[in-house]
């Protein structure tokens, strides 16, 4: 069986930078198994396989190597820049239809992309020393004001504040512990990520996710639209500064990506979050199954 893949690195701030991605159009007639196949011969984080929907524009599954999620961000900006670049989508509103929900999409001009996510649930509060040993810092150095929590817009991760950028930079976590703790806790991974730099360049933040197989991601979607609710929700934000967020990721990988994000905010209440970017290094694979 041969198979068409589009691949892309979502996200990116630079040539080098962003999240790769891969998409599979026209995936209706593909068996899970198959689709498991293409992602694990891709080899990246998360692939998107794009089907025909009744209740949306698109379908669109989400594959890891290892195994299917509900929501990816990064290959969701991936798809419609796919299919804007390709000239089989115009600037406009869309719809997709995920694991997570039915979720808007919105193409701009030069193929920028804006995706809605879920609303926020605020769950699990942690307690910092559990987390800090498998990262391997001290628990000093996760500040006390904001709490170690796990929130979804779609998907469930670890929001882990750090007193500073150069502590994110440095940590090096023990991946078998983040894995355990992930699996205790039902999410993801972890996102940790440092205030210190707000308000001239933005949250700088890394993300850890072994469980799935991806020790480090570049860029994540979800996991920085669940930030910028976490932001609001524990008043590190105010409602204009979280009309438009900048998230700085994948700086400690050399590959440098920039995520926007802007909630919608009606009576102190987040009603709509949306993440968006652009992406760069388009290409076309011929794979053989």
């Amino acid at each position: 069986m041969r198979i068409q893949a589009y691949t892309l690195n979502s996200f990116a701030k630079t040539e080098e930078g962003g999240n790769p991605a891969g998409v599979v159009l026209h995936a209706d007639s593909l068996s899970e198994e198959t689709m498991r196949k293409i992602a694990a011969v891709l080899g990246f984080s998360e692939t998107a396989f794009v089907m025909q929907s009744d209740a949306a524009d698109f379908k669109v599954r989400f594959f890891t190597p290892n195994e299917e999620v509900d929501l990816c961000g990064h290959a969701t900006i991936a798809v419609f820049h796919v299919m804007s670049r390709l000239n089989l989508l115009n600037p406009g509103r869309y719809t997709q239809e995920t694991k997570a929900g039915l979720l808007g999409v919105e193409i701009q001009k030069d193929h920028y992309i804006m995706m809605e996510q879920t609303a926020p649930v605020f769950s699990e509060m942690i307690a910092p020393c559990e987390i800090a040993d498998s990262l391997r810092i001290s628990s000093s150095r996760i500040p006390k004001e904001l709490p170690v929590q796990v929130v979804s817009t779609g998907l469930r991760d670890i929001m882990i504040p750090v007193s500073s950028v150069d502590i994110l930079h440095a940590i090096s976590p023990n991946m078998e512990l983040v894995e355990k703790l992930s699996r205790k806790y039902n999410t993801v991974g972890y996102h940790v990520f440092s205030l210190e730099a707000l308000q001239d360049m933005g949250v700088y933040c890394r993300n850890f996710a072994p469980l799935y197989g991806i020790p480090e991601e570049a860029a994540t979607g979800t996991s920085n639209g669940a930030l910028a609710c976490y932001l609001y929700h524990c008043g590190q934000i105010n409602e204009k500064q979280a009309a438009d967020l900048v998230f700085c990721q994948g700086y400690s990988m050399k590959k440098p990506s920039e995520i926007r994000a802007s909630l919608t905010v009606k009576d102190h209440e987040i009603c709509m979050v949306k993440i968006g970017g652009s992406a760069m290094n388009y290409s076309v694979k011929e794979l053989t199954l």
